[in-house]
């Protein structure tokens, strides 16, 4: 029996970080109450004109190279994001075409913070192997 499985995983952060320090200067707060809070450290802004979908192609691709994989072993692309280049056509569909996958399927999960875990359930995940 065939199913869906994670082989690999891949990221990408844009170049331009802002530490939580940087917003003492303009708000009433400081890098303690910032990471107490909310965990987080710094944050990673996306270039002028890129994308939601330039960053998921290079997070893709580098999901493949760890993977050993071709585009031509993906079968779907469930992209979670909050942050679409469009309403439509999907953010997915584009990542889709930026890797040159002609087959399979794409599509997008907005569920804001939880939509990874949505994208996960939504495709039933079960197992980190390929069947034998």
């Amino acid at each position: 029996m065939r199913r869906a499985v994670v082989e690999s995983v891949g990221h990408y952060l844009p170049k331009r970080v802002m530490e939580n320090s940087e917003f003492e200067a303009t708000l009433d707060t400081n890098d303690a109450w910032i990471r107490s809070r909310t965990g987080i450290e710094r944050r990673h802004f996306a270039a002028e004109g890129e994308t939601t979908s330039d960053m998921g192609i290079k997070a893709a691709k580098a999901a493949l190279a760890n993977a050993g994989c071709s585009v031509e072993d993906v079968d779907a692309i469930i992209l979670a994001t909050s942050t679409a280049d469009l309403t439509f056509p999907s953010a997915a569909t584009m990542v889709q075409h930026g890797l040159g996958m002609n087959h399979g399927f794409a599509f997008d999960v907005q569920a804001v913070c939880a939509g990874f875990l949505f994208a996960l359930e939504h495709r039933k995940f079960h197992d980190f192997q390929r069947p034998g």
